[in-house]
This record gives C-alpha cells, structure tokens and sequence, in this order.
C-alpha cells in the first residue's frame, strides 16, 4: 500500500462512468514533488545570495569560499527538511505545523553546527533569510494541501466498511452503484474479503486497470488511524511484524552514541532533581521496579521517584488522573517526564531504547495476555523511553485503554523505521511541553 496517497491525487487516469478523463498537466505540474523541491532550492539558495551579493550574478563560477559555503549549506538544509516533510507526511496526525518548524530548525542548526566544526567561513544574513523563506514556502505548501487536498475516498458498500465512513480525516462518499457519477476521488476503499455483485467486482477490477488506487478498507483503517486493529488480525500476519534488522543495529549504536555524548547533561539533571525529590518526601532517589522486555524476559526499569514512599504496598496499580500517591514534586516531573531520565541507564544495559512500546509490569502483561490478543507480540521489539502510543494516546488505565494501546504498538512495530522514529521524537517534545497524557 501507497502510505502518503495525497501524492497520487492528480496522477493516473480517472474513471468516470466506463470513460477515462486524465488529470490536467498543470495540476499534475504544480503537486509535484519535483518541482516543489526545484521552486524551493532556487528561492532557498539562490535568491538570497543575489539579494546579498548582487555580483555574484556575473561572477556565478567564480564565487568566493563565504559565498560556496553559504549556498551548500542552505542547499543542503532545505533539500533534508524538504524530504523529512514529505516522509513524515506518510504518516497519521503528521501534517501540522507543529512538526514542520522544528523539523526546518533542526536542519539549519545542523548545517550551521558542521559549519562552525570545520571552521568555514560564512554569511550569517544569507543563512537566517534562506531559513526564514524555507519557513515560509513549507508554511505556505503545508496550508495549501491540507485545504485544497482533503484525502477523498470512494468506499464500495458491502462488507466491513463502516470503519472508514466515520473517520473524519478524510472526504468518505458511500458509492450508491458502481460508478463515480462525475466525481474525482483519490481512491477506492472496499473490504476486498467480502461478498459483492458481479457488477462492483467489475467495477474494482476496471479502477485498477485505469491506475485508481484500490485498497483493502483494513488497511485504510490503519493507515489513516495509526493503529493496527487487533480484530482484524490473524497469525499469520505477524511475519511482518518483526523488525529489519539492519535499521534496529543502527538505531542501537546510535542511541548508545546519543545517551553517552549528552551524560555531561542529563546525569547533573537527574542528580539535582533526586536531591529535590528526597527533601520533599521520605524514601530513595530511584523507583525500581521489575518490568518486561525484549523476549518477554523481566529487567529493572530505573526512575526517578514520584510518589510517596510504599506507594504500591498494596500491589500493583495504574497511575490515575490526581492520583494521591503523587507528591507535588513527582506531579512536575512526570508532567515534563523528567522522571524517566535514569531510564537512560537502561538503554546503555540493553534492557530499552529511545522510542519503543513501554514496558509494563509482569502483573499487568499475564492479566492482559488473557484478556487482550496477540498482547505478548509488543514484545518483539525494545520497551522505549517513548512510543508511538504514548505521544498519541498518552498512558492506559485499564484494560479497554490498553487494548487500543496495543494497537498503536503494533502499527510501530509493523511500521518500525527512521522516519517514525523521527516523527515520534517530536511528538515526544511536544508532550514535554505540554504534559500530554502525563498522570
């Protein structure tokens, strides 16, 4: 399946009652990603370096160091923020500002940290206005496809489509008979396991020879929610599940690289707020608690302490919303998740990573084995500090919570890659700074 379908809105042949009416070649122009890209680096790179330096015109192929340095960087920077825009873009709740800015500023202080690692000179004024028009043309972009480009679905009714009718992030038109009636639509939904006339199954087979995408309602489901229904799995699935091996080598070593390069960081922070956390109640610095991991196998989970001494004397239990085993202290750095930073120590033992489904305590998982299927296959892949459920569902309470939990588990796991990975980061900045989810 075509993860980011906005991209296939103006391509391919549409299909309107038996005839093919082809898109307009400007509009095929205009969305594409090419071109975008191209309108881009020239706004980006060469029109700030004319407007600085109006020589540089006639002197195109004999420009100065400060000049070549200025030009590959802001070349560079948008090309990477450009791509890092359209492959988040793929994926649900991903295509607002919130992660555009960041995403752009987080190129440019690369670009301009490799500038000042290797000493090269460059122009400061060329360098902010290209990243200021960067902002602008993506604000600009971002703003136009999403309201001029609403996903528009054409479901066939019959089977196990209601799903993708009530999701109200895309434009979903029920098909009364097997046509399109005059209307353009991105795509064609149908539970393809169902039982349908002749005449729709003619229908689909028509839409795929005329290049109109046609995808399996589960599918649609997932893609546009995030979420791998539990429902509609079956064993034999999971062989996708498990994740590439290569990209989860790569993503270790860089994770221990990341946590050993910011200890002079995180280690005072975390001694600082353990020192706090000890003067405003009796107990340790640390919560350590059994929890399972890689394998289903049980390691100990390091926290900062944020509730009262004992607090779990009585056994295991959720945190709740105003949960009175909080202390004042443990209610901020849960909020900002400052509480999880010894947590870090467990990614340098190999018992967690960075991003990965959260670990629970070994209680909770045999209760939840029993209740919920397919639980134990969140196990196939590192507990994370962050996850995909917890930036998006924030944490669960309870068995029904917890069922849809898994769900956005397993929709990272079957989608386990750097981009996600990316996506999740900033989600999780987000959820520092505003408490999301926090209990």
């Amino acid at each position: 399946m075509q993860n980011n379908l906005k991209a296939r809105y103006y391509s391919g042949d549409i299909l309107v009652e038996g005839q093919r009416r082809h898109s307009r070649w400007y509009e095929r122009l205009i969305f594409s990603a090419g071109l975008q890209l191209i309108i881009g680096l020239v706004c980006v790179v060469i029109l700030p370096s004319f407007i600085i330096w109006p020589e540089s015109i006639k002197n195109i192929l004999n420009l100065q160091p400060v000049q070549l340095h200025t030009m590959i960087a802001n070349g560079l920077a948008y090309w990477v923020a450009f791509l890092l825009y359209k492959k988040l873009q793929k994926f649900p709740g991903a295509q607002t500002l919130i992660y555009l800015l960041p995403s752009v500023t987080i190129c440019w202080a690369i670009a301009v940290g490799v500038i000042l690692l290797f000493r090269l000179d460059y122009s400061r004024p060329a360098l902010l206005s290209a990243f200021v028009i960067a902002n602008a043309l993506l604000i600009l972009g971002n703003q136009l496809s999403r309201k001029y480009h609403q996903l528009k679905l054409a479901i066939v009714p019959f089977g196990d489509y209601q799903e993708v009718v009530v999701l109200k992030s895309s434009d979903n038109r029920i098909l009364q008979d097997p046509t399109f009636s005059g209307v353009r639509y991105d795509a064609v939904v149908a539970d393809l396991r169902s039982d349908m006339p002749d005449e729709w199954q003619a229908f689909l087979a028509n839409c795929a020879l005329a290049n109109i995408p046609v995808y399996h309602s589960r599918l649609m489901v997932e893609q546009l929610t995030g979420r791998v229904k539990v429902k509609h799995l079956s064993e034999n699935i999971f062989g996708a599940l498990y994740t590439t091996s290569f990209y989860g080598i790569v993503k270790r070593l860089c994770e221990i690289v990341f946590v050993l390069l910011l200890l002079p960081i995180w280690l005072p922070v975390m001694l600082i707020f353990g020192a706090i956390v000890k003067l405003e109640s009796k107990g340790p610095m640390f919560f350590v608690q059994e929890r399972v991991g890689l394998g289903d196998k049980d390691f100990k989970v390091y926290k900062l302490r944020s509730m009262c001494q004992d607090s779990e004397k009585k056994g295991a239990q959720f945190a709740t919303q105003s949960d009175a085993r909080v202390t004042k202290v443990g209610k901020f750095i849960r909020k900002v998740r400052i509480d999880e930073i010894p947590q870090f120590i467990n990614i340098l033992k190999g018992d967690m990573s960075l991003i990965g489904p959260r670990p629970e305590q070994r209680v909770f998982v045999e209760q939840f084995k029993k209740e919920i299927p397919f639980y134990s296959y969140r196990h196939v892949v590192r507990p994370g500090i962050s996850g995909w459920a917890q930036v998006t569902q924030g944490y669960a309470a309870n068995a029904a919570e917890t069922s849809v939990k898994l769900e956005y588990d397993l929709y990272y796991i079957k989608h386990f890659s750097f981009w996600l990975d990316v996506l999740i980061v900033l989600k999780t900045i987000r959820t520092m700074l505003t408490g999301f989810g926090a209990r």
